[in-house]
């Protein structure tokens, strides 16, 4: 059943990536409005996974004090 969900999703990130390439070749409204979600999504995905990455860092830069 989960490979089913993630097939699914598999199919909607790789049609959403194609909307957004037909969108920048000046596809109809409906594309416009799909690449627009889609791009949204990916922010949304990149900006939670900054917030975290910041908390679980604790500020530190990686540099080691010998």
């Amino acid at each position: 059943m989960i490979l089913y969900v993630l097939i699914g999703v598999l199919v909607l990130a790789v049609a959403g990536c194609a909307c957004v390439v037909w969108a920048a070749r000046g596809g109809p409204r409906w594309v416009r409005a799909v690449a627009t979600v889609t791009l949204l999504g990916g922010e949304v995905a990149r900006a939670g996974q900054r917030g975290g990455g910041r908390r679980a860092g604790g500020g530190d830069d990686g540099g080691g004090s010998d």
